[in-house]
């Protein structure tokens, strides 16, 4: 009779073991994707602050422009305004955040004194490199999203992962077609 209580203690203790594992695991990816959709944040913030002034140097060359300007400040407002917690509104936002910042620099073709402008130029390169910053960002976040949830999908831990309360998270990706097409700069 005794062995057939070690053996069920034996069995406990290695089903105990095995969940344990299953959760350190589950909660080593969930950091993970949070990290990276931090490491992104840090790259978005330099972009918002970036972009006044940008516009501020803009503004002095197309004072006509007001209207591409307004839509600029008021998309970068609006993607400040989202949570990182919410990743599905945060994806909408700054890809709105990009499509407008796209027509500041249609705008420096029609303006050759812009284009020239120092000011603008070293402005534009620095948004670039933050722009391919939070690119590598986005890439990173989306691995380190596609392994967490596959952890959630394979077996064992797809038989506990709900009972753990873990949910998968979303890719960031392009939702507007509009924005999958080739930006086309005509002179």
């Amino acid at each position: 009779m005794t062995w057939i209580v070690w053996l069920i203690l034996a069995i406990a203790a290695v089903l105990i073991f095995a969940i344990a594992g299953l959760y350190n695991n589950l909660v080593t990816g969930k950091n993970r994707v949070e990290e990276a959709l931090s490491d992104m944040d840090v790259q978005l913030k330099r972009r918002y602050d970036l972009i006044p002034n940008l516009v501020e140097t803009v503004k002095g060359y197309a004072v006509h422009e007001e209207g591409t300007l307004a839509k600029v400040i008021a998309a970068r407002n609006s993607a400040m305004e989202v949570s990182s917690a919410e990743p599905e509104k945060k994806i909408v936002a700054e890809n709105q955040l990009s499509s407008t910042l796209r027509s500041i620099f249609a705008l420096a073709e029609n303006y050759p004194d812009l284009k020239a402008n120092q000011n603008f130029l070293e402005l534009q390169r620095e948004l670039t490199d933050t722009e391919d910053k939070i690119m590598a960002s986005r890439r990173f976040y989306n691995g380190n999203v596609r392994d967490f949830n596959t952890k959630l999908q394979v077996f064992p831990t797809n038989l506990i992962n709900k009972m753990l309360k873990f949910t998968a998270y979303s890719f960031y990706e392009i939702g507007d077609a509009a924005q999958k097409e080739n930006v086309t700069v005509k002179f």
